[in-house]
């Protein structure tokens, strides 16, 4: 495969990647923490101590970053003329897209203004709701208001859009791991140099505190493209050859400039991104997908399966009883 033809993908069911990190200073680095677990640690059978150093929904979040540019509120250069939704408040100040959104196109920013053009636009297009959902259909509509969401997955949960079943799977997906680890005990202290003995609920005084980071034997990525469900879709071939070039695009993208996870957490690749499935396949590279891309998203306009203008403008006009932003 180049970036732009996958063909060679035709009849596979995954494309599995993974490279190997190592922290960009150092031995030690933070993983992912929840509030009621801590650190996501695990033992193999064979009594391997493991770690999870970022969930499949954190690392969803930063591939999709990879292709927003926050310096102009706007998806990166060689990504214009994909679809997305674009939120804006009462003065016309952008707010959010759906790129940017936990739930993309369920944002309640989408969905619960007073502006209900993309909802009319949705009603409109996913049918009455009645009898069974047509998934294909929907991957259809999808693509053609925010392409990204398809690789992402999608649930727009409201009732009055056939009873909150329209869903798409995710089929981009990536997590990282660390193998054979250890934890690294440290921490410091918040000094208070007027008083150090103050109230310390009040947020005066020295407050010490404590952090567990931990050191490995390996830290991998693992990314996993569902091909068969993009197939599956019943999309034109334009519109699979554009999603798999996105989708190693946010890779790429992510390996190559997202691994600062946390202040403690800033990571690098040890190598090139590897392919385990199938054998032998090699992916493009960042910057040859970025010349590819504008091609392959001009091929899907040209072909009509995007909206016209490609990114629709929703405001975001509170409904009663939401505040008022926006307004």
């Amino acid at each position: 495969m180049t970036a732009l033809d996958s063909s060679s993908l035709r009849n596979e069911h995954r494309l599995l990647m993974q490279a190997e990190l190592k922290p960009l200073q150092g031995e030690r680095f933070q993983p992912t923490g929840f509030p009621d677990l801590g650190a996501a640690r695990y033992t193999l059978a064979d009594g391997t101590e493991m770690l999870t150093v970022e969930s499949a929904q954190s690392v969803a979040n930063r591939m999709e970053a990879a292709g927003w540019d926050d310096s102009v509120d706007d998806l990166a250069a060689c990504l214009k003329g994909l679809p997305y939704i674009k939120v804006v408040d009462g003065t016309g100040r952008f707010l959010t897209a759906s790129v940017l959104e936990a739930h993309r196109l369920n944002s309640p920013y989408i969905l619960e203004s007073r502006d209900t053009t993309f909802l009319d636009l949705l009603k409109k297009e996913t049918g009455d709701g009645e009898g069974p959902v047509s998934i294909a259909g929907l991957a259809k509509v999808v693509c053609k208001y925010d392409t990204n969401a398809v690789l992402h997955g999608v649930f727009i949960a409201k009732s009055n859009l056939a009873g909150g079943r329209l869903r798409l799977t995710r089929a981009l997906s990536g997590f990282i791991e660390a193998r054979n680890v250890r934890p690294a005990e440290n921490g410091g202290v918040k000094n208070d140099r007027v008083n150090p003995s103050g109230d310390t609920r009040q947020g005066f005084g020295n407050v010490p505190f404590h952090r567990t980071e931990f050191v490995a034997e390996h830290l991998t990525a693992y990314f996993n493209l569902d091909l068969a469900l993009l197939r599956g879709y019943g999309l034109p071939a334009e519109a699979v050859d554009l999603l798999t070039a996105l989708a190693v695009f946010k890779v790429q993208g992510f390996l190559a400039r997202g691994l600062r996870l946390r202040t403690a957490c800033d990571l690098e690749t040890k190598g090139p991104l590897q392919v385990t499935r199938p054998a032998g396949f090699v992916v493009p590279g960042l910057a040859e997908l970025e010349s590819a891309l504008p091609g392959l998203i001009a091929a899907c306009a040209n072909k009509g399966l995007f909206a016209e203008p490609p990114v629709t403008t929703v405001k975001y006009v509170p409904k009663k009883g939401q505040g008022d932003e926006g307004k």
